[in-house]
């Protein structure tokens, strides 16, 4: 039925999707097809069933806690093997023990602070405000207040991660463009390699988002984005880098369009905030993506990634704070008294601000300058290497989020090999590929030398058994190939349904 489906412009196709699968017959030859996917995955998601207590209720007494925490230090003992010795794509973004004791120390410190109560916990004031103004001046902030003259100070917000940040941008220039341009219908419009967090928002938020394509070197089409712009849009997005295929998007363009065409210009630098200034200062070719463009007017940056701090902080900034306030939830008039919240949680763990204003400030300028050459100069060793496989070949030109892809073979049994090899890779599509996102644990001693010997050993493994089953490749194969998006979301929902089952 694919190869047919595949024929026919995807509305149409997905509604005769929807029309064959509610029969009995489809129903029940997708179920047994999605059974036999998931059933395949259980043992690798859900290794604890059998070797572990299971908790289906609040036990009668409580368990000693020694007894818990030794059953947590097995658990954590199984699951750090492969991050710890480079074997996982991003994910854990420094991993070093000894900055992990100190971040779990400065934890602990705070452990009961929630900044909802800036009059109890002052100190988590301190902590996010040294964050956001740290941020900014790594991203411009100085830069831009010198070339404007503006008096309006570079401001911002502590979140919990990249996509609560996009959600409260998204969220910010909705309602300014509600408020001062009457705007009904509001529209987005973003690349299509942009992070999926802009969907969500998007969903979430009742704006209408506008996928414009990307160029041969994956970078969005800013004649195209120009096309799209109506009275509607309320801004444009743009990454740097994508995290599909690490390409950095024209931001200077696009920004350059946004603000003749009088709309907000957000720059997702989630994944690149914390390495593109330093990989600038170290003399790699980073085109400008900051405020250092007058055109930028918000960016978010993840400090758990390559800020290295622990997971659950992000930095969103705006050029000032008149954008910044369309964020902010107020209630005046509640029974239970003043309410405000600048971002979407009421109380928050303030540990988390804490620890995130220890890493930066433990760590320096010289310290992430250092951190960024080391993974630049891993990640050129690795994009060297993968030049010469005659089988793969890498999309666009990326500093160190590295995508591959294959004419001659199927790149997600590829990925399935280095899986059993026990790699940890992304398996993207549109193209199908597979990227890694080169952190300073595939920096050490060996690991970029094992990750390239493992991924010629694979390749050899799947020109020889090009028709293995097993793994994530039908997963990812059918998503690749099929134009229906609702068989791989049907897919997808059950998938998490299994993982929230005990």
């Amino acid at each position: 039925m694919r190869k047919y489906l595949n024929w026919l412009p995807p509305r149409i196709a997905s509604k005769l999707f929807g029309f064959l699968s509610a029969t009995p017959q489809m129903r029940k030859k997708i179920d047994r097809r999605y059974d036999g996917i998931l059933a395949a995955l259980q043992d690798r998601l859900k290794p604890y069933r059998d070797s572990h207590t299971k908790h289906s209720s609040i036990p009668e007494t409580g368990r000693g806690r020694q007894e818990i925490l030794d059953e947590m230090r097995q658990i954590v003992a199984a699951e750090t093997s492969a991050w710890k010795k480079g074997f996982v794509s991003g994910a854990v973004y420094s991993g070093d023990d000894e900055h992990i004791s100190f971040l779990n120390e400065v934890y602990a410190i705070q452990s009961q602070s929630n900044p909802l109560h800036p009059d109890v916990w002052p100190s988590s004031t301190k902590y996010e405000a040294e964050i956001v103004a740290m941020t900014a001046e790594m991203l411009g902030a100085r830069t831009a207040s010198e070339s404007t003259g503006a008096d309006k100070e570079i401001c911002g917000v502590v979140t919990s991660g990249g996509t609560e940040s996009i959600l409260l941008a998204v969220k910010a220039y909705r309602d300014r463009a509600r408020a001062v341009r009457g705007v009904k219908k509001p529209e987005i419009i973003v690349p299509s390699t942009a992070h999926a967090a802009f969907d969500k928002a998007a969903q979430y938020l009742n704006v209408k988002i506008i996928h414009v394509p990307v160029g041969d070197d994956f970078a969005a089409d800013v004649e195209a984005t120009a096309k799209a712009v109506t009275a509607s849009t309320i801004a444009i997005a743009g990454s740097a880098p994508s995290f599909p295929h690490g390409a950095i998007d024209p931001i200077a363009r696009l920004s350059e369009l946004a603000a003749r065409r009088k709309v907000g210009f957000h720059t997702d630098a989630c994944l690149g905030g914390f390495v593109l200034p330093w990989a600038k200062k170290l003399g790699y070719d980073v085109p400008p993506f900051d405020f250092e463009l007058p055109g930028v007017t918000s960016i978010s940056a993840d400090t758990h990634k390559y800020g290295y701090a622990p997971k659950g902080t992000s930095v969103l900034l705006y050029k000032d704070s008149d954008l910044r306030h369309y964020q902010y939830f107020k209630a005046a008039d509640w029974p239970g008294g003043l309410y405000y919240s600048p971002t979407l949680a009421g109380s928050r763990p303030g540990a988390l601000s804490a620890a995130c204003w220890a890493a930066m400030v433990a760590i320096g300028k010289t310290g992430y300058m250092q951190a960024t050459q080391k993974i630049m100069q891993t990640a050129s060793a690795i994009k060297n290497e993968i030049k010469k496989m005659s089988d793969l070949f890498l999309l666009g030109e990326p500093l160190w989020v590295i995508a591959f892809g294959s004419k001659t073979l199927d790149i997600y049994r590829v990925m399935d090999c280095m899986t059993t090899k026990g790699w940890s890779l992304n398996a993207l599509h549109k193209p199908p590929c597979l990227h890694l996102c080169v952190t300073l644990r595939h920096t050490q001693p060996g690991v970029a030398e094992r990750f390239v010997r493992d991924l010629n050993e694979a390749i050899e493994h799947v020109k020889a058994n090009p028709q293995a089953e097993g793994g994530m490749a039908p997963i990812y194969g059918m998503a690749a190939t099929l134009p229906v998006r609702t068989v791989v979301e049907d897919l997808l929902d059950r998938y998490i349904d299994m993982l929230y089952r005990v």
